[in-house]
């Protein structure tokens, strides 16, 4: 993902509010499935900490190689991935041509 792609979506995911939350149980394979299921349904999601917060950035690439999504950003405690739907007419996020 260029830098030009990621922009874009760190706008569109601004005024999102997180669906994944991990809490004290810390990523088990119930997060793992919720944020399998948001993925699907949402492309774009954002993911708040509310336990582990010294370790965002590792738990964050956990979830994303767990999902094959990929870490947008990560602003404090809240984690942005993406995983774009192959099916092109089932895409939720069209990502403009000029920015691939």
């Amino acid at each position: 993902m260029n830098s030009n792609v990621r922009s874009y979506l760190r706008a569109q995911a601004h005024d999102l509010r997180p669906i994944v939350m991990v809490g004290k149980g810390g990523v088990n394979d119930s997060v793992i499935a919720a944020l399998e299921e948001a993925l699907v349904h949402h492309e774009l999601v954002k993911i708040k900490f509310q336990d582990f917060k010294g370790e965002v950035r590792p738990l964050s690439d956990q979830l994303a190689a767990a999902t094959s999504a990929e870490v947008v950003s990560m602003v404090g405690f809240t984690a942005v991935l993406f995983r774009q739907n192959p099916k092109d007419p089932d895409r939720l996020i069209k990502i403009p041509a000029n920015l691939l």
